[in-house]
C-alpha cells in the first residue's frame, strides 16, 4: 500500500491506495485560516502537524498499516515556514493567499534578474518577498532564521527529519531556476539569504528521506519507508490525473480556475502572467494559468440571484451564442494574463430582455472567457495542449463545459467518477520512488465522456471573445 497526504488550506488528507491505485481508504484533519490584518492569512505550522495526526491516526484507526510501503506529500504553495537553528518555529507561517508583501515583490520584480533568472513573475505570494517583508517589518526574527521551508516540506522534516523540498514547489519561491533545477545563489543574495537556509532539492519522484521509527510506530507503519518528494498541490494533482506528456492538460474549475499543461520543455514567459515551473517529474515542466474566481463567480451571481449555482445552470438547455450581455469576472482582481490586483468584475450590455438564464450563462461565459485569456498565452510561447482533462466541482455542469469546450475550441474530457486530487497524485509519487515504472504509475484515468467544441458556433464564441478582451482594458480604467 501507498498513503499520499495533501497539506491544503482548510485541511490535511491522507489518502491509502493499494499497488493497482484503488482506493482503500482517506481521511481528513482540518485546519483554520488566522487573519490577523487585512490582507494577511497565516497558520502556525504546529496545527499542520496535529491535523497530519488526526488524518494518519484515522486511517491507522480503520486499517492496518504495516503494509504501507511508500509515503508521497503535497501542499499548499509558497508558505514561508521559519525556523531557528533548534528547528523552532520562529513565527506563524505566511501563506500563498496573504498579500502583505505587495510592496516588496514589485521592488524585487523590478529587478531584472528575477524575471530572469526565475521565468516568472515576483507575485506577493510567492515566498521570497515575504522574508524581505519580515526582514523590513520583523528584523528580530529575521535575524534568527536558519531554515526557511514550504508547507509540505516542514511536514517532510517531521516525519523524516531532513530538510527537501522538490522542483515544483520550490518553482514558486522566486529563489529557484527552472532552467537549471536549481536555487539561484545570485536571487537569494539579493534577499540577504544563502543556500544554507535553503533545503536540498530532488524530484518529486525520488526518495527525500526515510520514515523516523516514532512516526512509524504511532500510526502502525514499519520505520524507513521512503519518503518521496513530492509536488506542489497542482503539480501532484497532474501527476493524479495523468498529466505528464507534451500536449496534456487539465483544467479545474474550482474556487479558482487553473489552466495546467505539462511540457518536456522549458518555455518561460512570464510578461503573460503564466506561472512557468518545473513538474513533480525530472525532464518535465508545466505552464500553468491562474483566474482567481471560476466557480467563486458563478456562488457570488447564485446568491444575488437567490438561488443554487445547480439551479441556474440545469436547465439552460441546448449551447447558445452569446449574448449582448457579458460578464467579467474580476471579483478579487486577476491573475492571468493580467496580474492586476485592481481590477473589478462587472455584468456589461444588460437589456429588458437579460432575464436569469442570458446572466448565468453570461457568468459561465466571462468564466471561460478568462480560461480562453490563459490558453492564448500558452499559445504564444508555442506550448499549448492539444487536450484537456476536466476536475473541480464546476466540471459537474455539462452546459459549462460545452461552453468551455467551444470557447477554447479543444475537447474536454470527463473522469468517471475517482479521486484524482493531490493527494492521489502525492501516493503516485510514492510509488514511483520505491520501484514503480513511471508509466504504469501515471495511468490516466477512466473517461466517462468527452466534451466536443460546437463548430456552428466557433465564430460567434470567437468574436464575443474578441468583446470579452476589450472590454476589459475599458474596465481596467475604471476600477
Amino acid at each position: 500500500m501507498f498513503v499520499g497526504i495533501d497539506l491544503g488550506t482548510s485541511g490535511v488528507k491522507a489518502l491509502l491506495i493499494g499497488e493497482d491505485q484503488s482506493i482503500i481508504g482517506s481521511a481528513n484533519g482540518p485546519l483554520e485560516v488566522s487573519r490577523p490584518a487585512p490582507g494577511w492569512s497565516e497558520q502556525a505550522p504546529e496545527d499542520w502537524l496535529t491535523a497530519t495526526s488526526t488524518a494518519l491516526g484515522q486511517l491507522a484507526a480503520e486499517h492496518n498499516l504495516s503494509g504501507v510501503e511508500g509515503i508521497g506529500l503535497s501542499g499548499q504553495m509558497h508558505g514561508a515556514t521559519l525556523l531557528d537553528a533548534e528547528d523552532r518555529v520562529l513565527r506563524p507561517a505566511i501563506l500563498w493567499n496573504d498579500t502583505r508583501s505587495h510592496a516588496e515583490a514589485s521592488a524585487l520584480d523590478a529587478d531584472p534578474k528575477f524575471r530572469g533568472e526565475t521565468g516568472n513573475i515576483v507575485f506577493p505570494g510567492f515566498t521570497a518577498p515575504k522574508l524581505v517583508w519580515t526582514r523590513n517589518h520583523e528584523p528580530d526574527v529575521f535575524g534568527r532564521v536558519a531554515k526557511v521551508l514550504l508547507p509540505k516540506d516542514y511536514l517532510r522534516l517531521w516525519l523524516t527529519g531532513e530538510y527537501v523540498s522538490e522542483m515544483s514547489d520550490a518553482s514558486g519561491t522566486s529563489w529557484f531556476n527552472p532552467a537549471t533545477r536549481d536555487w539561484s545563489d545570485a536571487l537569494l543574495a539579493a534577499t540577504e539569504l544563502s543556500r544554507e537556509h535553503m533545503p536540498k532539492l530532488v524530484e518529486g519522484s525520488a526518495v527525500s528521506g526515510f520514515l523516523k521509527a516514532d512516526i512509524a510506530s504511532e500510526f502502525g507503519m514499519r520505520s524507513g519507508i521512503p519518503v518521496a518528494g513530492g509536488g506542489g498541490d497542482n503539480a501532484a494533482s497532474a501527476v493524479g490525473l495523468g498529466v505528464s506528456q507534451p500536449g496534456e492538460a487539465f483544467l479545474s474549475l474550482g474556487t479558482s480556475g487553473v489552466l495546467f499543461s505539462a511540457s518536456d520543455g522549458y518555455a518561460p514567459a512570464p510578461g503573460t502572467a503564466l506561472h512557468t515551473f518545473c513538474h513533480a517529474l525530472p525532464d518535465r515542466w508545466h505552464q500553468m494559468g491562474v483566474i482567481l474566481s471560476a466557480t467563486d463567480a458563478l456562488a457570488w451571481f447564485a446568491r444575488l440571484a437567490g438561488a443554487s449555482p445547480s439551479d441556474l445552470t440545469k436547465d439552460l438547455g441546448d449551447l447558445l451564442a452569446p449574448g449582448r450581455t457579458m460578464f467579467l469576472p474580476y471579483l478579487g482582481g486577476e491573475r492571468t494574463p493580467h496580474n492586476d490586483a485592481k481590477v473589478r468584475g462587472s455584468f456589461v450590455g444588460l437589456e429588458h430582455t437579460t432575464d436569469l438564464a442570458a446572466a448565468t450563462r453570461a457568468v459561465l461565459e466571462g468564466v471561460a472567457f478568462a480560461f480562453r485569456d490563459s490558453l492564448e498565452a500558452m499559445r504564444a510561447t508555442g506550448k499549448a495542449p492539444s487536450q484537456l482533462v476536466a476536475v473541480g466541482g464546476g466540471s459537474r455542469s455539462e452546459a459549462w463545459l460545452k461552453i468551455l469546450a467551444t470557447t477554447l475550441g479543444l475537447p474536454i474530457a470527463v473522469p468517471a467518477d475517482g479521486d484524482f486530487g493531490a493527494a492521489f497524485g502525492a501516493a503516485r509519487l510514492g510509488m514511483i520512488a520505491v520501484g514503480a515504472r513511471r508509466a504504469e504509475a501515471l495511468k490516466p484515468p477512466s473517461i466517462r465522456k468527452t466534451i466536443e467544441p460546437e463548430p456552428s458556433l466557433t465564430e460567434q464564441f470567437q468574436s464575443a471573445y474578441d468583446r470579452y478582451r476589450s472590454l476589459y482594458i475599458a474596465l481596467k480604467e475604471l476600477s
